[in-house]
């Protein structure tokens, strides 16, 4: 690899806004925030929309909006069985 043209690859901690919950994980992503973590050191924090602890696929919550299949609901619609 060249030298100097990669990112900083460093411990991170992002924090899912909605659930609240931390992750500490290794990122090149760049914050001007910062947390103590568990084990006392400093780390970057990153706010994130949604993780695995808030995604409904990932929490049991998620809903299925489609019953029927695609084409189905095509030939419903526009009549393609006639």
């Amino acid at each position: 690899m060249k030298p100097n043209i990669h990112p900083d690859y460093r411990p991170v901690v992002f924090r899912d806004r909605n659930t609240g919950k931390e992750f500490f994980t290794r990122s090149t992503v760049v914050s001007e925030e910062s947390i103590e973590w568990q084990d006392g050191n400093t780390y970057p924090l990153v706010h994130v929309d949604i993780s695995s602890d808030s995604h409904p696929f990932w929490t049991g919550t998620a809903k299925v909006m489609d019953n029927e299949g695609r084409v189905a609901a095509f030939n419903r619609r526009y009549g393609g069985d006639k």
